[in-house]
């Protein structure tokens, strides 16, 4: 654990522990909470709509973030924008004096060509790696966008009896930096100040997945794999494809790469204590079918929760990605490169939010133990800086098995609308009730 998180810990334990006098005041009424988001829904049904109808893809969120900007300044917040490119911060400040949370939310779309069949499905394109592409809300962050902008209108008109400060981060770029592009939103933001003026004491966010609709799931410690781009170059000697003698093949290199990181994955690490995933995903070499390139680049990823582990495994694949080319005579270069960070919940915080969940979904929709995923979110750059919590939204269709649903980055991914009450309602009572905690 490193020394910033170890702090940022003790200073959540210490608040949680400690009685803060602010924190003396009677919880809004759930009752209330229900109420307005039960008013809000159609609001936020009609904002997700359009804004899956209209994608941007990272750092490109221009319509977006203005409709965001737009609203929460209608709200009477203090907005920031341009934090991280196109990033949108909006405060507001409670009626009542106490602490300061955040509620955060991304933005960006990916180049997918939808397959929905929605009447409002996204036609849009955008430009990606200098060629046009399709462009898609196929991960849902059209639905977080419109969840978060919901609880700040519930929460805005609760704002006398508020006990502190809410901090309303909207982020760009979730999906990784876009080529040419150093850094992704999490990390730029936080750069830019996201976290400053006011300084959260907590940061909660969620995600919609592939579950059971309405169901809120989550772990304490590793919850969601640290991302690194695997990048993997190689340079042999061009030939004709009936002499292969006469060159060095670089396609025999490839496939013989991709079969070492498999086989070194899965015959040196025990996936029951620490999940890895080493997946080359894409393969790029020659022009014509008879005629062996000169050079092939392999592209993937790698997703782990052990950092030492991690370390391990990347200098072992560089070695003997080096020894399969020299095999060959060919030359190879290895680089990896980090996307995200292990999405980490605080334990103490994770042991807290429970309860505060299950006022959100009802009993019984809460799963506070779920098992690590593979995939991973740039959030956890955001919970490295204040002590934060991650979760996942079950949204499946009604009576489709969440097995067979289709999983966020495909075509035919969608969202159940009749989740977004619950997620409303959870960001208005992770927020609040943080801030009543006594």
């Amino acid at each position: 654990m490193t020394i910033r998180r170890l702090l940022a810990v003790s200073t959540l334990s210490l608040a949680l522990s400690a009685g803060l006098a602010h924190a003396q005041t009677a919880p809004v009424a759930l009752e209330r909470i229900e109420a307005a988001v039960t008013a809000e829904t159609p609001k936020v049904v009609a904002w997700r709509r359009d804004l899956h109808a209209n994608p941007e893809l990272g750092f490109a969120e221009t319509r977006t973030a203005a409709l965001v900007a737009e609203h929460l300044r209608a709200l009477g917040m203090e907005v920031r924008t341009g934090v991280g490119k196109t990033g949108v911060v909006g405060i507001l400040r409670g009626g009542r004096p106490g602490g300061v949370v955040a509620l955060r939310a991304d933005m960006d779309a990916l180049p997918v060509l939808e397959a929905t069949g929605l009447p409002f499905a996204s036609t849009a394109t955008g430009t990606y790696m200098g060629n046009t592409v399709p462009v898609a809300h196929a991960c849902g962050h059209d639905a977080h966008v419109a969840m978060l902008m919901g609880a700040a209108e519930v929460l805005a008109g609760m704002k006398a009896d508020i006990p502190g400060t809410i901090v309303f981060i909207f982020q760009p770029a979730e999906e990784g930096a876009p080529p040419g592009e150093p850094k992704g939103g999490a990390m730029l933001m936080i750069e830019e100040g996201a976290l400053a003026d006011p300084r959260p004491e907590a940061i909660f966010g969620l995600h919609v997945v592939p579950g059971r609709p309405g169901t809120l799931f989550y772990r304490p410690r590793g919850f969601m794999a640290a991302s690194d781009r695997v990048d993997i170059s190689l340079h042999g000697r061009q030939t004709h494809g009936a002499w292969p003698w006469k060159g060095v093949d670089v396609i025999a290199v490839a496939a013989q790469i991709v079969q070492t990181i498999n086989t070194l994955t899965a015959r040196t690490i025990d996936p029951t204590t620490t999940p890895t995933v080493f997946t080359i995903a894409t393969l790029d070499a020659g022009v014509r079918y008879n005629i062996i390139p000169e050079d092939a680049t392999l592209s993937g990823t790698l997703r782990t929760f052990d950092i030492a582990q991690r370390d391990d495994l990347v200098r072992r694949a560089g070695i003997a990605i080096d020894n399969v080319a020299e095999t060959y005579g060919a030359t190879a270069e290895f680089s990896v490169r980090q996307n995200a960070a292990l999405v980490f919940n605080n334990e103490e915080l994770s042991a807290w939010l429970a309860p505060v969940l299950t006022e959100a979904a009802g009993e019984g929709n809460v799963n506070p133990a779920t098992p690590p995923t593979t995939v991973a979110e740039d959030f956890s750059y955001l919970s490295q800086e204040v002590p934060g919590v991650f979760y996942h939204l079950g949204a499946s269709k009604d009576g489709v098995d969440p097995n067979t649903s289709p999983p966020n980055h495909s075509p035919g991914f969608d969202v159940n609308e009749a989740v977004l009450p619950v997620g409303v309602r959870a960001h208005v009572l992770t927020a609040l009730r943080f801030l009543e905690r006594d």
